[in-house]
């Protein structure tokens, strides 16, 4: 009987243990939402993705590609961001139910402020002044955000207006969010607007000063409790209803790492406890930490990798018959905590022997490494040391390599039959031409004469 509560008391305690130990770092759960991915921003480098490259409706989360283009007109010149912006009476009309800031027609803002109403508490008519401003219009400003896009590689975007209220038209994916996000990420006034839970508007020609919260509750309570996260430092949300609830975000830990999430299409709705959820928010921050808690920085391959040095046979040298290769530079990659480096498969592309001369440094052929299938990059293999070349080996091989030319061959045989010719016609075969002489004396050749005539 004791035997028996021991082992139900172990099996208990096992039970207990498994409930928290941590899921499979390349497999979080679904979340819920119609799309989503996560990266390392620091290295591009994608860690999970959930429908991404299917097309999505943006909502405001199109904020981030209208600030971007601002931001490039900036660089070119065509504004500053203190430049003063008067909003037009058509930019201000906006649909019932629209977020905005409250500016009004004749109202004078810094295009710095204007920024600040249209990523902040997320305002349209911010956008469209600005549209104006930039372009002259909104028509002229999407055409403008759709070069930007094709740009950075955005395939599955289209824009229609730049702040992202519904249109059939207008789409993108979380992939191609994540494109715009990290563009704009490189702006330090983006990074600092998007990570502001709150904004002093201050007081304009129109209105007194203004308080602007965030709508992004990972950095501010005010919008909703609960979903604060401390390593957030951004990015925008987006709410329509064809979109869903939509969050661009970023995170940033103690060490520097930075990695990006998008979610698009979740829903404001109840959990199994019955609880009501901002999908949004929370699969955003479980996503993040996911990221943070099971991912790690580490060298995949490099010189120092274990059995990674080859040795390669050497002709034409005297001074060794082999060389040795190793890897030039590393490869390094964002990997789960359960990477298992005897499972990485290298695959090396090396001639079968090398001819001296050799330096050290001389690219000698390449190694690449795979991991479960995915290919994490190539390096050239390069020799460790100098191998000399024998000058009498080499003489000998080029020997052997131009008589193994037919055309040598063809040449030389050709020769040798026409030096036997021309032997043997000088020879034996050469005609002999005589002429006939006479000699009287020594060494004098005189020619007889006849002569027959009368005599006296």
């Amino acid at each position: 009987m004791k035997n028996f509560r021991f082992l139900t008391l172990a099996l208990a305690i096992l039970l207990t243990l498994a409930l928290f130990a941590p899921a499979s770092a390349l497999e979080p759960d679904i979340p819920h939402a119609k799309a989503a991915i996560v990266v390392d921003g620091d290295y591009d480098q994608v860690l999970y993705e959930y429908n991404a490259r299917q097309r999505m409706y943006p909502a405001s989360v199109t904020k981030i590609m209208t600030s971007l283009v601002v931001l490039e007109a900036i660089d070119n010149g065509e504004l500053a961001l203190d430049t003063p912006v008067t909003a037009s009476s058509q930019a201000v009309v906006l649909p019932e139910g629209s977020s905005t800031a409250g500016i009004l027609a004749g109202e004078i803002l810094t295009v710095e402020q204007l920024l600040y109403c249209d990523l902040v508490p997320s305002a349209n008519e911010a956008c469209n002044i600005l549209a104006e401003a930039v372009a002259g219009g909104s028509n002229a400003f999407v055409e403008r955000m759709n070069a930007k896009a094709a740009q950075l590689g955005m395939e599955g975007t289209h824009f229609t207006n730049p702040h992202g209220l519904h249109h059939p038209e207008h789409y993108t994916t979380a992939y191609d969010v994540y494109l715009m996000s990290k563009a704009a990420m490189e702006y330090d006034i983006f990074r600092t607007i998007v990570s502001t839970p709150v904004y002093q508007l201050p007081a304009t020609n129109l209105s007194q000063p203004r308080t602007l919260h965030t709508t992004n509750a990972l950095l501010s309570n005010w919008y909703v409790t609960g979903y604060t996260y401390s390593k957030s430092i951004g990015i925008k949300t987006g709410t329509t209803e064809e979109a869903g609830r939509c969050l661009a975000s970023a995170a940033q830990d103690e060490s520097g790492r930075t990695f990006y999430c998008v979610v698009l299409g979740s829903e404001f709705a109840e959990d199994e406890a019955g609880n009501y959820v901002r999908y949004s928010f929370f699969e955003s921050k479980r996503l993040l930490e996911w990221a943070f808690h099971n991912f790690h920085r580490i060298t995949l391959l490099s010189q120092d990798t274990e059995n990674v040095i080859r040795e390669l046979p050497v002709t034409l040298s005297d001074d060794a018959n082999h060389v040795l290769a190793q890897p030039a530079g590393s490869i390094e990659a964002t990997m789960p905590s359960n990477y298992d480096p005897a499972k990485a498969q290298l695959d090396y592309d090396l001639p079968k022997s090398v001819e001296a001369p050799i330096a050290a440094g001389d690219v000698l052929g390449s190694v690449s490494l795979l991991y479960e299938g995915v290919h994490y990059g190539t390096l050239d293999m390069v020799a460790v040391d100098d191998v000399a070349r024998s000058d009498f080996l080499y003489v000998v091989q080029q020997i052997q390599h131009y008589w193994s030319l037919w055309w040598v061959k063809t040449l030389v045989i050709l020769s040798i039959v026409l030096t036997l010719s021309l032997v043997l016609y000088i020879t034996l075969l050469r005609p002999r031409r005589g002429r006939r002489y006479s000699y009287s004396g020594a060494g004098s050749r005189t020619r007889t004469k006849h002569y027959r005539g009368r005599r006296r």
